[in-house]
């Protein structure tokens, strides 16, 4: 059964940090290029980022670039998210999926800013 658990929100002040897990089963992780992807109520679900299978390419929409860092353990079939000098409209429930428009992602984890 392909499973996709993300853990790791919360509440943060603006400026904090968080970091975010994605615990991957039932499917080839190793091979598979992984995603983040966001979502806040009444707007459309939002890419993230993108890590190719080795982890040795990575991508970021531009309003997390220099932020936001992706990463994975292949060995753990983990996906991570590390999330610095967040900002309040970095505010969302955050998923962890198989295709860059949120295919196969998990339940989420929900992410607060507060100013």
């Amino acid at each position: 059964q392909v499973q996709l658990v993300e853990s790791g929100g919360g509440l943060v002040q603006s400026g904090g940090s968080l970091r975010l897990s994605c615990a991957a089963s039932g499917f080839p992780f190793e091979d598979m290029w992984m995603y983040w992807v966001r979502q806040t109520p009444g707007k459309e679900l939002e890419w993230v980022s993108s890590i190719s299978s080795s982890g040795g390419y990575v991508d970021y929409v531009d309003s997390v670039k220099g932020r936001f860092t992706i990463s994975r353990d292949n060995s753990k079939n983990i996906l991570y998210l590390l999330m610095d000098s967040l900002k309040s409209e970095d505010t969302a429930v955050y998923y962890c999926a198989k295709g860059r428009t949120g295919y196969g992602r998990g339940r989420g984890t929900q992410v607060t800013v507060s100013s």
